[in-house]
């Protein structure tokens, strides 16, 4: 049977910065909350887009061409292929993201980290 899911309580749930935690799933996606401060490293998905909805907080999400900066209640989506960084230089930021199911966040397996359930 489908469930609320109250997003404070799960932020409430960890600390850890730029580590994804998955709060559900529908048809071959993910929705992750994560918290970030600083920055992230540059880098693309190749085969998929990537939404981003700033919940709390101001995101710059640099482009090799310009910065874009997004406040709580706004969103991008980075289509695939275009690389990317986002950066939180002015405290934390609380995001939502919906991912394809098992994508690593910084597209490569290598240097991604685990998207975990809470």
């Amino acid at each position: 049977m489908p469930a609320k899911v109250n997003l404070d309580e799960k932020f409430a749930l960890f600390s850890d910065r730029w580590a994804p935690r998955i709060v559900g799933r529908y048809n071959d996606n993910e929705i992750r909350l994560v918290k970030v401060e600083g920055e992230f490293i540059w880098h693309c998905h190749e085969d998929t887009d990537e939404l981003f909805l700033i919940l709390d907080g101001t995101l710059d999400m640099e482009f090799r061409d310009r910065t874009e900066v997004l406040e709580a209640g706004e969103m991008i989506i980075v289509p695939r292929g275009v690389e990317h960084r986002p950066c939180a230089r002015h405290g934390e930021v609380r995001l939502l993201l919906i991912d394809p199911k098992d994508m690593p966040n910084t597209g490569d397996q290598k240097t991604a980290t685990l998207a975990i359930d809470i």
